[in-house]
């Protein structure tokens, strides 16, 4: 079984931190779900035999959609690529862009999950990043999506924002942490290059806290988060027990899933070959060949066993169970332990390992430390190996 994932590339307005493939809606929006259907027939006939376990919507913001357009393209999704009877289908939600009309008529299309951006309870801080919505927009939201039927809402919050505090962190925490959500996602902010923020920063006219501060946020928050009873199951995201995000693991456990929009990413296996692909990142040239019947592929790499077997400790390792030797095994038919003996072992001396027999997992420092880590699975002939397969 595969996932699926559609990417809706519009807001209302782009936020500062933002660098994912998104644009303030404009008119080509109009005809932007018929064309995820045109797309969903075509990659049908390339993959005609595949059922789905999850769908998530993505973006941008997918709910700048109409909702029945969205459940048009997910009726057709399940037509043609038959979801399974628990299948997890997941929505992102900017809470400026729903209603309590539009989020009942997505529970009632089929839509289970449901994803809302917050990022933070302090307005002043919403502005300072320039969110569209308020504080309040978010308690509305929410309550609309718990009226609507969604009884798995996550809610997306982040730290290390410009002028934020540690406290004001902990009380974005403490007000989610009263409206029961089954999922929290809590990211720490990356300075991407070329967007607006990091431009104001290296002029000096905005100020990010310090790493240490930033640090600080983080490790209030995971106790915090610990001790309202979400679990820690991946380095930003939490879930109360049995809500970790089915379709998120999917990419963590290096699993197939299909890509469908504008800039939309796959990876997919094809008999003893395994292929990384994606779509074009321009919206009129997606749209042009659509229109033309073609696959609006832009890219496509074929992954060697080697660097799949990298791909699957990088992605592995994000996660607080790790990977476990059986499944690696059963993938590639090596041990994990023999394959990347010297990395595991140095990083043993520096204690950043859980003790377990059965999987290769990071204690919390480690966690910390992921990248560290990862550059010592880069390092030695590995890569010579790429060559040889």
């Amino acid at each position: 079984m595969i996932s699926l994932y559609f990417h809706i590339p519009y807001c209302i307005r782009k936020c500062r931190y933002c660098d994912f493939c998104s644009v303030p809606v404009n008119e080509t929006i109009d005809g932007y779900a018929d064309a995820l259907i045109r797309e969903l027939a075509l990659k049908k006939e390339q993959y005609p035999d595949e059922t789905t376990r999850t769908v998530f919507f993505g973006g941008g913001t997918p709910t700048t959609l109409r909702a029945d357009d969205l459940c048009r393209v997910l009726e057709l999704a399940n037509r043609l690529f038959p979801l399974a009877e628990d299948a997890e289908i997941s929505i992102e939600c900017n809470p400026k862009t729903a209603s309590l009309q539009s989020l009942k008529t997505l529970h009632g299309g089929g839509f289970n999950r449901i994803s809302i951006g917050l990022q933070s309870t302090d307005d002043s801080l919403l502005r300072r990043i320039c969110r569209v919505h308020s504080c309040d927009d978010f308690l509305q939201t929410f309550e609309w999506a718990r009226t609507a039927g969604f009884a798995n809402i996550n809610v997306d919050l982040m730290h290390g924002l410009p002028g934020q505090t540690t406290e004001q962190y902990l009380g974005s925490l403490q007000q989610v942490f009263e409206l029961q959500p089954e999922h929290i996602s809590a990211y720490s902010l990356i300075l991407e290059e070329g967007t607006p923020l990091a431009e104001d920063v290296a002029r000096g006219k905005e100020t990010l806290p310090d790493p240490d501060t930033v640090a600080d946020m983080q490790d209030a928050g995971m106790d915090a988060l610990e001790h309202a009873g979400y679990l820690r199951y991946e380095i930003s995201n939490f879930a109360r027990p049995g809500y970790s995000c089915r379709h998120n693991l999917t990419y963590w456990n290096n699993e197939p899933y299909l890509g469908f929009g504008v800039a939309a990413h796959s990876s997919m296996g094809n008999g003893t070959k395994w292929y990384r692909f994606s779509n074009t990142d321009s919206i009129p040239q997606y749209l042009r060949k659509i229109a033309a019947g073609r696959v609006p592929e832009a890219e496509r790499i074929l992954i060697n066993t080697f660097e799949r077997m990298f791909e699957t400790v990088m992605l592995g390792l994000r996660k607080t169970e790790g990977v476990s030797y059986a499944s690696f095994s059963r993938m590639f038919g090596c041990d994990l332990k023999n394959v990347f003996a010297e990395a595991i072992e140095r990083n043993r001396v520096r204690a950043l390992w859980e003790p377990d027999p059965e999987r290769l997992r990071l204690n919390r420092r480690g966690l910390d430390l992921l990248n560290m880590v990862l550059l010592d699975f880069q390092e030695r002939n590995y890569w010579d190996l790429l060559k040889a397969d």
